[in-house]
């Protein structure tokens, strides 16, 4: 068998790179050393122009543009000198600062090298790097593609307010609803999570080595590392952390990724809803042009979209419950499962972002089957009992009517069976309740007893 190299491991990284390559831009390895360039360049400026060490050498303007353009340049030259350096270094972040310090002394600034990576561990570039890429990703690529698919969920939701279906409790026939009101549920269920993962607080901490800024104390005494760390921190768009061992906790990962996998499982089970109306024909799928459903039978159209979904939904939900565990642990005041487990957000946010693609795309090939909710409903009048009973509960309750046990009554008319229009109006005739009670249950239809549903839509409508 012949040997093939460089291939892409992961789906991610091969047949489905298109659909997320925005995540690639941010959690990347590539991502991350941008990132980390980022918070080196921007702590030298802050040092030096804040004259935190005495050395009474600012960044003026042009200088400060030149080093920022490090990071808006970071190119494929630049990746392939850090993996060189690395491989040498044993170490990515000491990869990271001679990168630095090579780019001073050819800007002419061997002033500068001496703050390059000051008083500073590992963790307090990584931890801020994390943060601004996971930040970055969150809300430039998956948010919006999450908001996008709400939005498709409401259109179709406001677009079928007024379809009236037979609900299914434990897949029996219920009390109707209307297929509107279903996926509005979905709509609010969705909007609920989307509101918690953009209160995300992503934190960073900036103390040294174990959290006390004890080399920066002894360095310079005079200056109030806490606050100036503080403010370093903020200046980056975080929120500062003050109490923390070598690392940052990570608590607000947990819980972030807590979050999205909760958006998942919501999202899944609106997969499994919509697999289960196209199987029922409550749906039918529009064709594609070009495309096979089946390798051996011609006819099938296969719910692949939302199969798909779900398995991703699910690797998602695997691999972020694994970071939500991992991360809040940490033996002492550091161990290293933090760095290898962190490698993999991008995995775990890109299976997810996979899934809303897959489900976008599956809802934009679905039509709504209205006469088979509707030969569905007309099959079902047994489904009126519930509101025959409760009818005769309100007269007894009124004293309209001396029936006992109104419950047990209708029971006996249809558990278990089916009944017909007729046998309804027959029954509701022989009833002792008033003739307005009889005119409403008369009038009413497995298509007509939706309750509010309706209205209900209108709750999520765009506002």
């Amino acid at each position: 068998m012949s040997k093939l190299s460089n291939q892409p491991l992961s789906p991610l990284d091969g047949r489905y790179q298109a659909v997320v390559s925005g995540l690639g831009s941010h959690l990347s390895e590539a991502g991350l050393n941008r990132a980390r360039i980022l918070v080196e360049v921007e702590w030298i400026i802050f040092l030096a122009n804040r004259n935190l060490l005495g050395t009474n050498t600012p960044v003026d303007n042009v200088a400060m543009q030149q080093l920022r353009d490090l990071v808006a340049n970071f190119n494929d030259d630049d990746i392939l000198e850090l993996a060189t350096t690395e491989a040498q270094t044993k170490h990515d972040v000491k990869a990271i600062e001679y990168f630095i310090r090579n780019r001073l002394t050819s800007l002419g600034r061997a002033d500068l090298l001496e703050l390059t990576h000051f008083g500073c561990t590992s963790e307090d570039i990584n931890n801020l790097s994390y943060a601004i890429t996971i930040h970055d990703a969150i809300n430039d690529v998956w948010l919006p593609e999450a908001k996008n698919l709400i939005d498709t969920i409401r259109a179709l939701a406001l677009r079928y307010q007024d379809a009236a279906m037979l609900a299914r409790t434990h897949g029996q026939p219920a009390t109707p609803t209307t297929m509107g009101k279903e996926l509005a549920v979905f709509v609010h269920r969705l909007e609920r999570q989307i509101q918690r993962i953009e209160k995300t607080e992503y934190m960073g901490k900036f103390s040294g080595a174990t959290g006390t800024w004890s080399a920066h104390l002894v360095a310079a005494p005079d200056v109030d590392w806490f606050n100036e760390s503080k403010a370093f921190v903020e200046s980056l768009g975080l929120k500062f952390n003050p109490l923390t061992t070598q690392i940052e906790s990570h608590d607000w990962q947990a819980e972030l990724y807590v979050a999205v996998t909760h958006f998942n499982r919501i999202l899944h089970n609106l997969c499994t809803d919509i697999w289960t109306y196209i199987s029922m024909n409550y749906f039918k799928q529009i064709p594609v042009a070009g495309a096979t459903g089946s390798s051996t039978m011609p006819h099938k159209v296969n719910p692949i979209r939302f199969e798909n979904a779900e398995s991703n939904l699910e690797l998602s939900n695997a691999i972020l419950d694994s970071l939500a565990n991992t991360l809040v642990t940490s033996r002492l005041q550091r161990d290293l499962t933090d760095s290898s487990s962190q490698r993999n957000i991008g995995l775990g946010l890109g299976h997810s972002l996979l899934a809303l693609d897959n489900v976008a795309r599956g809802l934009g090939e679905l039509e709504l089957s209205q006469p088979v909710l509707e030969a569905d409903l007309a099959e079902n009048w047994e489904v009126l009992a519930e509101a025959v009973q409760t009818v005769i509960r309100a007269e007894v309750a009124a004293g309209k009517s001396d029936i006992s046990d109104p419950y047990q009554l209708l029971k006996e008319l249809t558990r278990g069976r089916r009944i017909a229009n007729e046998d309804l109006l027959g029954f509701v005739s022989n009833l002792n309740i008033s003739q307005e009670a009889k005119d409403r249950l008369i009038l009413l239809k497995p298509n007509t007893y939706t309750g509010i549903a309706s209205a209900l839509v209108r709750l999520i409508s765009e506002k």
